[in-house]
């Protein structure tokens, strides 16, 4: 096949053969090859599913090998169908912009493709996919992908894809791989100052502040974090902070609002399960987190602070048709109904009015829904993690070894919030599901206030209306404008 494949596309760069007879040459190819290798609809959470049902079978006295038991789960295959889609389209754009980036850089490429071992042509025309990369090469050279849909009122998976559909492996990125979260880890810092009763309307500096931080040698340093776009300002509130994901207003939080050890606290309780160091640095989203934990944490938010354990099967029958056993969603409310709506409301700003807004004038998707983006130091990782009433996504993309970078400004909105937004926009669709507000709480209110100090206004003040938890909105009247 791939020699076959090279002399294809010298003859069609040579002009013996047209495009289009090419393009059918290969198709006719890669029909043989899906024929040989067909593993199933979902195969990445088929395998998911298979684990589970390894622990469980001790428990339930069964052998899953040879008791032809049948086993229901919560996929939705419509759904698994539009996300296999949007993530393959996002995963060949990404893989695009990783090629340019590493043909036009000699000595990345060289390096990363092992060029003193393999032939360069051969690697390149495998990075277009012309052919399959080598196994040795795909950990640094192949963008991945992994994507996780959730009901947020049951935690049943809807969708799961763990990796690449064109190169499925057995390491499920969306519950095993363990990645830097960048800002999509804003929210539970914010949820955090809001749950002790910081108002949307708190003001921080947006100003530089030294860290203390431990190095790879395990000593303390002094670092400067900065913010994405390099600016800094003044007073900023939570909202705002949030809106444009400022780095610094994120650190302050930490530093003078809540410290590290309760955020910490917060993600342990919003089902992040692996550890987040308690440092400062927190805030940046610097401890490696799981995609599923971070759907699941986000649909507390859309499901009034309630937090439901994921699950992906639903009832597991003997052959004979005796049920053995049915699974109920397991829920525990984690937040206060009133501080699930606020952070709500800010990640809404965000997609209304902030890093995620392309989601709607792009991708057409209008439902009320938040979300947020994340991106890490050097880009290698991007994420997008949102949700309406109804569903809750995660998407995140990035190359398997860390070092290797997706390219500059291939940030969480370009590189994994296209993928997120044709998934909502579609899975909506599909299931028919209606535009649906959140339900807000009645100890939720709105409250006039002066658009510059944020304080209760004069009649000389700009008012703007924001929403304040009962008892935390502001007593003090304006003093900048000044009564008449």
């Amino acid at each position: 096949h791939y020699k076959r494949n090279v002399v294809l596309r010298v003859m069609r760069d040579e002009k013996f053969i047209t495009k289009d007879m090419y393009s059918e040459a290969r198709v006719i190819e890669s029909e043989n090859i899906s024929k040989t290798s067909a593993k199933g609809t979902a195969p990445y959470f088929t395998e998911y599913i298979r684990r589970t049902m390894e622990k469980e079978d001790d428990r339930l006295g069964v052998n899953i090998y040879r008791d032809g038991l049948k086993i229901y789960t919560t996929l939705d295959t419509r759904l698994q169908t539009i996300a296999e889609k949007a993530l393959m389209d996002a995963i060949k754009r990404n893989q695009e912009k990783l090629n340019q980036r590493l043909f036009n850089d000699q000595e990345e490429f060289s390096k990363l493709a092992y060029l003193s071992i393999f032939s360069e042509d051969t690697v390149k025309m495998m990075m277009q996919g012309d052919s399959t990369l080598y196994k040795d090469l795909r950990n640094k050279l192949l963008v991945q992908g992994a994507f996780v849909a959730l009901d947020p009122e049951t935690g049943a998976i809807l969708a799961m894809i763990g990796g690449r559909p064109d190169y499925h492996d057995q390491y499920n990125r969306a519950v095993q791989a363990k990645r830097q979260p960048g800002s999509v880890f804003k929210p539970i810092v914010y949820t955090t100052a809001i749950d002790n009763g910081y108002p949307v309307s708190k003001q921080l500096l947006n100003q530089p502040l030294v860290l203390r931080v431990l190095n790879a040698a395990g000593e303390w340093e002094k670092w400067m974090p900065r913010n994405y776009d390099g600016t800094t300002s003044g007073l900023t509130t939570l909202r705002e902070g949030i809106r444009k994901s400022i780095n610094l207003v994120a650190v302050r939080v930490v530093k003078e609002l809540v410290p590290a050890g309760e955020v910490r606290s917060m993600a342990k309780r919003m089902g992040i399960t692996t550890d987040i160091r308690a440092v400062d640095a927190i805030a940046l989203g610097t401890s490696e987190v799981y995609l599923i934990d971070v759907v699941n944490a986000y649909s507390a938010f859309a499901n009034k602070g309630v937090l439901s354990q994921p699950f992906g099967i639903t009832k597991v029958e003997d052959r004979y048709g005796n049920i053995i056993k049915e699974y109920e969603p397991i829920r525990e409310e984690v937040l206060r109904e009133e501080s699930a709506y606020v952070m709500t409301s800010m990640l809404q700003t965000v997609m209304d009015a902030g890093t995620g807004g392309s989601a709607r004038w792009r991708h057409n998707f209008y439902h009320p829904a938040g979300g947020k983006t994340g991106t890490t130091q050097n880009w290698t990782d991007a994420w997008f993690v949102g949700f309406s009433k109804q569903l809750a996504a995660g998407v995140w993309i990035g190359v398997d070894d860390p070092v290797v970078s997706l390219g500059a400004s291939q940030d969480g909105s370009r590189a994994a919030l296209p993928a997120w937004a044709k998934f909502m926009a579609g899975a909506h669709d599909t299931l028919r599901l209606k535009r649906q507000k959140f339900d807000r709480p009645d100890k939720v209110i709105d409250v006039g206030i002066c658009a510059i100090t944020k304080d209760l206004p004069t009649n000389l003040c700009e008012v703007e209306t924001e929403i304040f938890i009962k008892d935390t909105e502001p007593t003090r009247i304006c003093k900048v404008h000044r009564r008449n």
